[in-house]
């Protein structure tokens, strides 16, 4: 098989935009699918930009007047030009938009879950696509793993058992996250579908009851309990994996 052509950064992003011709969106993916640390990267872009969408992309009432960003850059293209400065200024001016707040208006204690969504979405999105290796320790290892993940998370977690449910644990790894190591464990039905549980500590984050959250096309159920953060992730209806959710809670809870 020859080389892949080599595709810019820049297409890279305008893909993950969703901004390329059907053309060069094919010729993306042929990159990526021989690119796998490419194919890592931009997952968590994928899955970044759908968290932050999910997170903020419902705002309220129309902008005010002060945040307008053409007033705000006339007024400081009337000064001296400084680029920092006007930088500064619209950055300042969407974080102190008054009392109300208005970018993050309604959205109070979501960043949190809409981040472990998103670390959740981005492992479960490089992993579980993988055909030939998924997981780092098998079904036979169950044991081996726990005692792996719960020693390098501070914290006692047994993978679940979803095999009443039709869901058949396959096995799991250790993952990465920019708040530090997770657990991941996978599962998959008669029909090849994978879902993955997601266990991510998170000490200084407040509890959150469980919630949907979409992210980069796929379902997520997310909660935080105790200080640590939960995920179940997959392509499957909402009411299934709201299911495998509350049976995951359920056992883990059981674990703690």
């Amino acid at each position: 098989m020859s080389d892949p052509r080599q595709v810019l950064e820049d297409e890279l992003h305008a893909y993950v935009d969703g901004r390329l011709g059907a053309e060069q969106r094919a010729d993306v993916q042929r990159y990526l699918q021989q690119q796998p640390d490419v194919a890592r990267r931009v997952a968590g872009w994928t899955a970044q930009r759908e968290a932050l969408r999910s997170a903020y992309g419902t705002v309220t009432g129309s902008i005010p007047p002060r945040l307008d960003l053409q007033r705000l850059m006339q007024r400081r293209l009337a000064r001296r030009w400084q680029p920092w400065r006007v930088a500064a200024s619209i950055v300042l001016a969407f974080v102190l938009g008054g009392a109300g707040g208005w970018l993050l208006h309604g959205r109070a204690g979501s960043g949190n879950v809409a981040l472990l969504a998103q670390a959740a979405a981005a492992n479960h999105t490089v992993y579980a696509a993988d055909k030939r290796r998924p997981t780092e320790l098998g079904a036979d290892q169950r044991d081996d793993l726990v005692r792996w993940v719960s020693n390098r998370l501070n914290h006692h977690v047994a993978a679940p058992d979803l095999a009443a449910d039709g869901f058949n644990y396959m096995g799991g790894r250790l993952a990465a996250t920019e708040d530090g190591p997770a657990g991941l464990f996978m599962y998959a039905d008669a029909q090849g579908v994978r879902v993955t549980v997601f266990v991510l500590p998170l000490r200084s984050a407040a509890a959150a009851p469980m919630r949907n959250v979409e992210v980069a096309g796929l379902s997520s159920c997310v909660w935080i309990d105790k200080g640590i953060g939960y995920t179940v992730v997959g392509k499957l209806p909402y009411e299934t994996l709201w299911r495998l959710a509350e049976q995951v809670q359920r056992q883990l809870n059981g674990s703690s």
